[in-house]
């Protein structure tokens, strides 16, 4: 059995005096999918933002790939291959599409960007669009692309279905599939919307106070309405 890509043992962290993560504790094989679900203020979000550095660790370890992230600030954890999608999507407004991708490129030639319009076809038809002339979703699929050009082995995704139609969610959720097969990129989703990243993941984790209150299968906690209801609020029809 492969070695844990990313490890969380016994994780507390938060933002300066607010501790949100109490012993949070999980693991992620290379080139799984795992969603991780939960009500609202749990900790999901804190969860991604503790592994790329971007909230204080009180106590316990995160390791990539062995390595304890302890004292890597975040673009360290980015040199490494960890790549955050933040819900607030953090695109160039005034940049235009293509600019917005160069910009996410790192050392990698231009032509490298061929990939994120064969992933996302419509980015390719914008090109010369201002991200501001985007709809949500295609900003969405912007932000994706840009930091998967960066060539992340393992890509944090949080939110990345809000707000966006149920047409577009399934498009986004499609080109996600297809950058895991073709390219084994190992993802951690963190979503409000239930039903369609546990019919996306392997596996899923709910998160209760910081911590893990469940552990499955993605498509056994599809069916177990009983914890959906307990534990996240919601029964996945």
């Amino acid at each position: 059995m492969a070695a844990p890509l990313l490890e969380l043992h016994d994780v507390v962290a938060g933002y300066g005096p607010i501790t949100v993560l109490n012993g949070l504790s999980f693991s992620v094989a290379p080139k799984e999918k795992l969603a991780i679900i939960g009500r609202n203020g749990v900790g999901k979000t804190t969860a991604l933002a503790a592994v790329m550095g971007l909230a204080e660790l009180h106590g316990g370890r995160i390791a990539f790939d062995g390595e304890d992230l302890a004292g890597l600030a975040p673009h360290q954890r980015a040199a490494r291959g960890l790549g955050l999608v933040p819900q607030t999507r953090d695109i160039f407004p005034s940049l235009t599409v293509e600019e917005n991708l160069v910009a996410g490129l790192k050392r990698r030639p231009r032509r490298a960007i061929d990939e994120a319009y064969a992933l996302f076809p419509r980015l390719a038809e914008r090109r010369r669009n201002g991200g501001a002339q985007l709809s949500g979703g295609e900003q969405q699929m912007l932000s994706v692309a840009r930091t998967l050009l960066g060539a992340p082995r393992l890509l944090l995704l949080d939110e990345p279905l809000e707000g966006l139609a149920p047409l577009i969610r399934q498009e986004l959720l499609a080109a996600f599939a297809r950058m895991s097969r073709e390219h084994g990129i190992t993802v951690v989703i963190v979503e409000q919307q239930v039903q369609e990243a546990l019919g996306y993941a392997d596996r899923a984790l709910v998160l209760e106070r910081g911590a893990v209150a469940h552990e499955s299968s993605a498509p056994a906690l599809r069916e177990d309405t009983a914890t959906l209801e307990r534990l996240v609020g919601v029964a996945v029809h």
